[in-house]
C-alpha cells in the first residue's frame, strides 16, 4: 500500500465495465481533470451515454495488448465480479489507478490499495488502511484507524467509527452505522440503515436497529 496522493498522469483511461456504477467513476475522474476515452465490456453497447469508443472484450489477448498503454479502471459494482476483473487485469500487468473526487477529504496518513474508488464528499481519517478495489461511495465517513479490505464497498452515507475492520467482499449498505472498534468479517451484507454494534463473523447477513440476521 502507498500513501493517499492525488496524482494527475498523462495517459488516457479506459473503464472495465461500462454500466451504472461507472457512470460515477468515469465523472469522478472528469472531475480530476482526467480523460475517459473507452471501455472495456463483452460486447459493445448499445447505451452510451458518454460516447465512449469501444475498445473490446478486456479478456481477448489483442485487446489486453493495447490496454499495456492506457491506465485502467476496474468500474463494476458488484464485488466479487469486480474482484474478478481486477485479478485477470492485475495478472496482465496493466496499469490499475485510483479515482479520487476533487471533495473528498483524505488524511495524509491513510493508505491506498490500487483501483480504489472514493466519491464525492467522502471523509477518510487518519491512520485508515484501504485495500485494493474498495469502493467507498457517496458521503460515506470511514473515521480513524479503520481497515477496509479487498473489494469491499462501503455504500453511500455509511458511517465507520475509529478502528472498524471490514473483511474482503464485504458491503456496508447505504446509512448503515458500525460502532467502534468492530470487525467485520469476509463476504458479509449489512442492509442499508443498519447500527452494529457487535462484531460479524463471515459470510452474515444483517439488518435493523440494532443488528438482526437477514
Amino acid at each position: 500500500m502507498a500513501k493517499f496522493e492525488r496524482v494527475k498522469q498523462d495517459k488516457h483511461i479506459v473503464l472495465i465495465g461500462y454500466s451504472g456504477h461507472s457512470f460515477v467513476v468515469l465523472e469522478i475522474f472528469r472531475a480530476m481533470g482526467r480523460t475517459v476515452s473507452a471501455y472495456c465490456e463483452l460486447s459493445e453497447k448499445e447505451h452510451n451515454p458518454y460516447n465512449l469508443d469501444y475498445a473490446g472484450n478486456e479478456n481477448e489477448a489483442r485487446v489486453i495488448e493495447q490496454l499495456k498503454a492506457a491506465e485502467c479502471f476496474v468500474s463494476i459494482g458488484d464485488n466479487q465480479l469486480r474482484r474478478k476483473s481486477y485479478e485477470k487485469a492485475d495478472a496482465a500487468a496493466l496499469s490499475i489507478i485510483n479515482a479520487i473526487h476533487p471533495s473528498a477529504i483524505i488524511s495524509e496518513t491513510a493508505t491506498f490499495g490500487n483501483g480504489v474508488m472514493v466519491a464525492a464528499g467522502v471523509i477518510i481519517n487518519a491512520q485508515s488502511r484501504i485495500g485494493n478495489g474498495v469502493i467507498c461511495n457517496t458521503g460515506s465517513i470511514i473515521e480513524h484507524e479503520c481497515r477496509i479490505g479487498d473489494f469491499a464497498h462501503i455504500a453511500p452515507g455509511a458511517v465507520l467509527c475509529g478502528n472498524v475492520s471490514v473483511g474482503e467482499g464485504s458491503f456496508i449498505g447505504a446509512n448503515s452505522v458500525i460502532r467502534q472498534g468492530i470487525t467485520i468479517g469476509k463476504n458479509v451484507l449489512i442492509g442499508a440503515g443498519t447500527v452494529v454494534t457487535k462484531d460479524v463473523p463471515d459470510n452474515s447477513r444483517l439488518i435493523g436497529n440494532p443488528q438482526r440476521p437477514l
